[in-house]
């Protein structure tokens, strides 16, 4: 079975450029900048200065019932509502219970639930604590929510690869549909939740993630929105937190086929590996990115020349985009012409374990409508670079095979490789 093409045939965002799949491919093409202040930054005096990009008025009960909205966290109600926008894109009436699973990534989970809770114990005691916190807090809920709204009794997993988490999903679920354990399988990736979810600061509530960030150096120190995340820029000076999830069905093509379904993209090659450098940073010279590059592009039998653009990882923080900048130059020399490639966290920030998940959302987009979304807010190229990076706007371009990056902390190298259906 491993010769089994999969596809992906629905897809379903929550993200700060708005609910749904639809705002954020409006905001990627229309340059929409979706960062702002922090919310905590004005609850405190000694709070440190942040940007962060907050998903905004984000309603629950348009997507799940009240006992469900209680039990959750918000990455899993996030995550919830990405995929029930999935599941209906695809045209899925009905999913069989034994032949689907649900593979979903996410770095934190409910970490959000679990510092709100000691905020409550240590600001008002016992008797203020949350009691569904425990239900709460669990990486697995976003999973296990998923399968429950759809009585799912399929493979139910989540990958925990920090930013590659999304990626590493698509990665396994494609891999329980080629050994034939199941047709089609919900996949995706979530992230954040800190503020309200009309994405207003909790009260007195300043989440400690916040602080910490900010404490070990991940955040940048300008002051203009527009300027607050650079990817691939000369100026870039460091990581814009964001919330959101992203949502994906993948079914195995034969299966899509059979119920006449719309194929967005292929995923036709995947690759992950360990970078084994350092914590936060990745090994300077690239080396292990470019091999998961070239991993995923033979194991999609796609030479570099046929590849028509790269949505990278590209966080803009120096020490990030210098090693990922290598990567890309040495996997791609050669060309004869130089590999467009963007990535959308000046856009979005970075959302995190569902960032890779939303890249493959843009590349499907850039396939059917012959444009490739330019990297916001960077004007002044690293000239380290090698490759064509998208600015200013969009770039008319015929796509036909798209690979998307996702590097985590940790060293999670993992890069997926779609194409056209």
């Amino acid at each position: 079975m491993s010769g089994v093409d999969v596809v992906v045939t629905g897809q379903g965002v929550v993200s700060p450029l708005g609910v749904g799949a639809a705002p954020l491919i409006d905001g990627l093409w229309s340059n929409t900048i979706a960062i702002g202040e922090a919310p905590w930054v004005t609850t405190r005096d000694d709070n440190p200065f942040a940007w962060w990009a907050v998903v905004h008025d984000f309603e629950p009960r348009d997507w799940m019932d009240e006992k469900v909205e209680a039990g959750t966290d918000l990455f899993a109600q996030f995550a919830l509502a990405a995929t029930v926008e999935a599941v209906a894109d695809a045209g899925l009436e009905t999913l069989d219970p034994l032949r689907t699973a649900v593979v979903h990534g996410t770095s934190i989970g409910g970490a959000r639930a679990l510092l709100k809770a000691q905020h409550q114990y240590e600001t008002g005691g016992p008797g203020t604590v949350e009691r569904k916190t425990m239900i709460q807090i669990f990486p697995n809920m976003a999973a296990a929510q998923i399968a429950m709204r759809w009585g799912l009794h399929g493979p139910q997993l989540t990958v925990c690869t920090a930013c590659a988490s999304s990626l590493d999903a698509v990665g396994l679920a494609r891999t329980l549909i080629r050994s034939g354990q199941v047709d089609v399988a919900l996949v995706g990736g979530t992230e954040g939740g800190f503020p309200l979810a009309s994405g207003e600061a909790d009260g007195d509530f300043v989440p400690a993630m916040y602080i910490g960030q900010a404490s070990y150096g991940m955040t940048t120190g300008e002051r203009d929105p527009a300027r607050a995340s650079l990817p691939f820029d000369v100026h870039r000076s460091g990581i814009v937190t964001g919330d959101g999830s992203a949502a994906l069905v993948l079914e195995s093509a034969e299966h899509a086929h059979a119920r006449g379904a719309r194929v967005l993209v292929e995923v036709a090659g995947f690759a992950t590996l360990a970078d084994g450098h350092h914590p936060s940073s990745p090994s300077p010279d690239g080396e292990w990115e470019a091999r998961a590059m070239r991993l995923a592009l033979d194991d999609a039998g796609v030479a570099p020349g046929e590849v028509s653009a790269l949505i990278a990882h590209a966080t803009a923080t120096p020490k990030g985009d210098a090693a990922e900048i290598k990567a890309i130059n040495g996997v791609y020399e050669g060309r004869a012409t130089p590999l467009p490639v963007t990535s959308i966290k000046g856009h979005t920030g970075h959302t995190g374990a569902s960032s890779g998940a939303m890249g493959i959302v843009a590349a499907g987009h850039a396939m059917r409508h012959g444009s490739f979304p330019n990297v916001a807010g960077t004007k002044d190229v690293d000239p380290a670079v090698e490759f064509d990076v998208v600015v200013g706007e969009p770039a008319a371009l015929d796509v036909d095979v798209v690979q998307v990056n996702a590097f985590g902390f940790g060293g999670q190298d993992t890069s997926v490789v779609v194409r056209r259906p």
